[in-house]
């Protein structure tokens, strides 16, 4: 297993690849399956039902301002965006990591500004555009310098992109100006930004080896992401369960997950109706786990990410 901070692209290489201007053509093709992949993998995670608190084929969950369809119309609205990342990855690949962030938030925000304009101002998918459009300049970056596209060296990239986020953005003397760092210094809870730093380690470790180990067993794609969600559900320190109910909220949702693996979890033969039964104590107690929701579809993109070894490294012009 790879270091989490493993060099896999070196300025001096990357200076010698790129003494040229990006040539936007060459680029397209990787950006727009790339950007399928993940829009894609936002339309698998609301659409799997049953998902306690969240959105899905069988009710709203914990919420009022959104349903389906107001999930699709936001993957569709931010899907430009998607590929816009990878581009602009390509673009600054010679950048140092370090800098990287700051030249990305501008299409993060513009990013959320298309979803909010899709969806009448409600928040679909703003996590999944932090988390995805990290993923998305990573692979940019990597393509740029000819290395393959694959998990784990997309999510090492993120992890060098992602390095000191959490010290920069949630240890900021004076009162915290966000609920991410109002979270962090009543619980030491790290969310969106801590999980970006570790390159995703939560889903490289865990759901994503859970997936896979149902797909080549046999299971199909639902039973596959059900079993990843509920792995979420147990494992993850999601703040946004935190936000809605507290420590206490996160740590009743994370018991009750692990208390339906033990019964069997996918495999319980009632585990449908402990589900919806699930659905409902979330629900009553305003709870929804959509920090699992969102590494739900980062799990699927990285299973479904194919070696582009075909996009070979832009040519240049010296």
């Amino acid at each position: 297993m790879r270091g989490s901070h493993a060099p896999s692209l070196r300025p001096a290489e990357a200076g010698a690849l790129l003494r040229g201007p990006l040539d936007r053509a060459s680029v397209a093709p990787v950006a727009d399956v790339l950007a399928d992949l993940v829009v894609d993998a936002l339309l698998r995670e609301v659409r799997l039902t049953p998902k306690p608190g969240l959105v899905d084929l069988r009710n709203t969950g914990s919420h009022r301002d959104m349903d389906v369809s107001t999930f699709e119309a936001s993957a569709a609205a931010i899907r430009p965006g998607l590929a816009g990342f990878v581009t602009l990855g390509a673009e600054i690949a010679a950048m140092p990591a370090e800098a990287v962030l700051d030249q990305a938030r501008p299409a993060g925000l513009a990013c959320e500004r298309a979803m909010l304009a899709a969806t009448g101002g409600v928040n679909t998918h703003k996590g999944s555009i932090f988390a995805f459009g990290l993923l998305l300049v990573a692979a940019g970056r990597l393509w740029a310098v000819g290395t393959p596209l694959d998990a784990d060296t997309i999510c090492e990239e993120v992890a060098r992109l992602a390095d000191g986020i959490v010290a920069r953005e949630l240890r900021r003397p004076g009162e915290p100006r966000t609920a991410g760092e109002r979270l962090f210094r009543r619980y030491g809870l790290t969310g969106a930004r801590g999980e970006a730093q570790s390159g995703f380690a939560t889903v490289r470790h865990g759901a994503l080896p859970v997936l896979k180990r149902r797909l080549a067993a046999g299971h199909d794609d639902q039973t596959a992401l059900a079993a990843a969600f509920l792995h979420l559900l147990e494992h993850n320190a999601d703040t946004n369960l935190a936000a809605r109910g507290g420590i206490d909220g996160l740590i009743w949702a994370r018991r009750e997950a692990a208390r339906l693996a033990r019964a069997g979890g996918v495999d319980a033969p009632d585990y449908t109706a402990r589900m919806h039964a699930l659905d409902d104590a979330f629900m009553a107690r305003n709870l929804s786990p959509g920090g699992s929701a969102d590494l739900l579809a980062v799990a699927w993109t990285l299973h479904r990410l194919p070696q582009l070894s075909h996009f070979g490294p832009t040519a240049r012009a010296c």
